[in-house]
């Protein structure tokens, strides 16, 4: 199978995060079809292992991919749009999903290389807490010493033979957090006898969103307070999200949130509930794995811009606290659009190119 037949039948049909059932089996399937030993992993994954011809097999590098989806209704008019209704590959894992099979094909029916190379098709990268976690948890490289894990993802800021590399620090830690004001409700017009918990929620959330910087990211982006024109409810409630590149950061804003909370409660007379679920860690990219790879890039005629931080979340942050790792942007083109919208098209050209990089940044570790 090629890697654009592989990609199409992902996105005809494209499955939510740790609901990847028939994409599992599809995987499963192809890679059999191939030769390529495989088996389940975190619950609705794949992980592919294949053994070089030679050196020590317990030298191992791991590509990854992702395969969930996003609850989107696709609007692009082409034949192989989403079969399965409300639910689009909008963020391009069929893309990267189609790179590393096509990477894994071609390996394996060379094996000229030294180690072992594993592939991981990787569920529930879209939703906490994060498929990445789940593959670790079951720890199946415990006796391997992994030299390298390199991912990717698909990028319409970069054009189709281009890819982005940023040594270091790349990508946001992401928390999720979820506010909850509780007062005394009653009638709009009887101000004496209430605790105004709408205007409590809007200066918390206006106090959050003062707590932005280059470097950090406070964002509210749901509020329901289920009152009317004149009733103001007991309660009401916010979420949102919060991303910062270091871990240091990252717990003073979470304790700045907390004493913002208690001022407002101060205010108004209202108690404030800052629950903070735990995401993503920083996406850290292994600096010399990173300048090796614009070297690769270079050499396979790929161009390279090198890129500055995003405050994006990757749950390939996982992957980073624990071995040297590489993660970089494949150009698919401005004509793409938007990632997580309706109308996402990435450039299918790109596949050919996203091969090309991991494949020779495989081979590269592999046979030092």
């Amino acid at each position: 199978m090629e890697s654009v037949e592989f990609r199409r039948e992902l996105h005809k049909h494209p499955e939510l995060s740790f609901q990847e059932y028939r994409t599992q089996q599809f995987i499963l399937d192809a890679l059999a079809a191939e030769g390529i030993a495989a088996e389940r992993i975190a619950s609705t994954g794949v992980l592919a292992k294949i053994e070089g011809r030679r050196g020590n097999l317990k030298r191992a590098v791991v590509l990854r991919a992702d395969i969930d989806a996003l609850p989107i209704v696709e609007q692009n008019d082409v034949a192989y749009r989403s079969q399965n209704e409300g639910v689009m590959h909008a963020c391009g894992h069929d893309m990267h999903a189609a790179v590393l099979f096509g990477v894994l094909c071609e390996l394996n029916k060379e094996r000229n290389f030294e180690g072992t190379l594993f592939g991981i098709f990787q569920p529930g990268e879209e939703l906490n807490p994060g498929g990445a976690s789940l593959v670790l948890k079951e720890e199946p490289f415990k006796d391997y010493a992994v030299a390298a894990v390199i991912g990717e993802h698909v990028d319409a800021h970069l054009e189709v033979g281009e890819v982005g590399i940023c040594p270091g620090v790349f990508m946001a830690s992401n928390d999720e957090l979820r506010l909850y004001v509780k007062g005394r409700g009653g009638h709009a017009a009887r101000r004496a006898e209430i605790n105004d918990t709408v205007t409590a929620m809007a200066d918390m959330v206006v106090r959050s969103t003062k707590l932005n910087t280059p470097d950090s990211v406070v964002s509210v982006g749901r509020v329901i307070a289920e009152g009317a024109t004149n009733v103001i409810p007991d309660r009401v409630y916010a979420e949102g999200t919060m991303r910062t590149f270091d871990e240091v950061e990252r717990e003073h804003i979470q304790a700045l949130l907390r004493s913002n909370a208690r001022e407002v409660e101060q205010c108004y007379g209202v108690e404030v509930v800052v629950d903070i679920s735990h995401g993503y860690p920083s996406v850290k990219n292994d600096v010399m794995l990173a300048y090796e790879a614009m070297i690769v890039a270079a050499d396979e005629g790929i161009a390279v811009r090198e890129m500055q931080r995003l405050t994006t979340a990757e749950d390939f942050g996982y992957y980073t606290e624990r071995y040297p790792s590489l993660f970089f942007r494949l150009g698919v083109g401005a004509k793409a659009g938007g990632s997580h919208t309706a109308t996402f098209l990435p450039d299918e050209a790109a596949l050919a190119v996203g091969e090309r990089m991991m494949r020779r940044m495989a081979l590269h570790i592999l046979n030092k």
